[in-house]
């Protein structure tokens, strides 16, 4: 294995790490060998693999064994997933043997169209119950904050996703915290800062809204929401662990390059080209944001304000929150574009 590549030397001169997004197994491969100690899988995940080319007939005789003994397809997928991702996590198992359970981990996201507590808490359990190196994926949302109170203490390892807000944050570390009072050793929990989502929404919102800001600004809007998360956590000295997820562009990996944190990338388009453009590694997130900059943000995006300013937001509201709704809508889509799928094949094979 080469340890001169980027990711490599940026394991061996920070503390952060990276972790690959979404990848087929030959993927998960390439990006252990770039240098990843960690995959996340999200509810895009089986539909992304049923159109790649070389993991569809493998993803479709796991398929086709299911549906044999499952009636109801949405169950079917929920299945077909776990089996999916655990192929994952048993590529990712040496790592997390040889690290003692520090890394290694494969988290997996239930179904997105039912995040009620009872759905949230079987799926994680049953997703989890295998191996060891399997994270339950959460949303930091009315159901999930329920959801998270009953399986931390029964130390599942959590990874709290669709956060977009200092609050959700806030939120996640009362939890985390109210989890080491009960028990001792808990298992990981991890929040994920979904900065590159977080930012396309931001776009999205300032076209919508006719907002005269400069791009440079906006440019600078997600980052500056990650910092503030990371900072008020570690203020706490609390082990909840941060990730960067979300990324839309390289930046949102280099601009977190030496915080004490995971950042979650995909492979195509991302980690493979930070591969071959082997940049040097520069230690960028301790760098200041202007109080110009956090000023603009706050006085001219109503969005920035509601996700930067604590206080700004109810748990109620979390799940409405314009870039939540859109990370959400992604994942329902290539869910039931899936389920699609997995309806027409069980028809095709009776």
């Amino acid at each position: 294995m080469k340890q001169d590549g980027y990711f490599h030397r940026v394991h061996t001169q920070t503390p952060t790490r990276m972790w690959i997004n979404n990848v087929s197994r030959l993927q998960a491969k390439e990006a252990i060998e770039a240098g990843a100690v960690g995959c996340t899988q999200n509810p895009s995940y089986v539909w992304k693999m049923m159109n790649n080319e070389e993991e569809r007939p493998y993803v479709f005789e796991k398929l086709d064994i299911i549906l044999r003994s499952e009636p109801d397809d949405n169950q079917a997928l929920i299945k077909l997933q776990r089996e999916l991702v655990e192929g994952i996590a048993n590529i990712f198992m040496d790592i997390y043997e040889k690290s003692h359970g520090e890394d290694g981990y494969v988290s997996i996201q239930g179904d997105p169209f039912d995040e009620s507590v009872d759905t949230i808490v079987e799926c994680a359990r049953y997703n989890t119950e295998n191996l060891p190196n399997m994270t339950a994926k959460i949303p930091v949302v009315e159901g999930g904050i329920a959801a998270i109170k009953e399986l931390a203490p029964e130390r599942v390892p959590i990874n709290t996703t669709e956060i977009m807000t200092v609050d959700q944050v806030m939120t996640v570390l009362k939890l985390y915290e109210e989890a080491c009072e009960r028990i001792k050793n808990p298992a990981h929990m991890y929040y994920s800062v979904i900065t590159g989502i977080y930012d396309e929404h931001l776009h999205n919102f300032i076209e919508e809204n006719n907002i005269d800001i400069s791009s440079d600004l906006m440019c600078q809007a997600g980052m500056t929401v990650a910092r503030k998360c990371y900072w008020m956590v570690k203020e706490r000295k609390c082990n909840l662990r941060f990730i960067g997820g979300g990324a839309r562009g390289l930046h949102h990996f280099t601009e977190m390059v030496g915080a004490d944190a995971i950042v979650t990338i995909n492979w195509e388009g991302t980690a493979d080209k930070l591969v071959d453009q082997n940049p040097p590694v520069v230690q960028r997130f301790f760098m200041p944001v202007p109080l110009s900059v956090e000023d603009e943000l706050i006085n001219k995006v109503e969005d920035f304000k509601r996700a930067y300013m604590l206080g700004s937001l109810q748990p109620e509201e979390y799940e409405d929150f314009g870039a939540v709704v859109l990370f959400r809508s992604q994942f329902e889509s290539a869910w039931k574009n899936a389920l699609k799928t997995i309806q027409e094949r069980r028809a095709k094979i009776k």
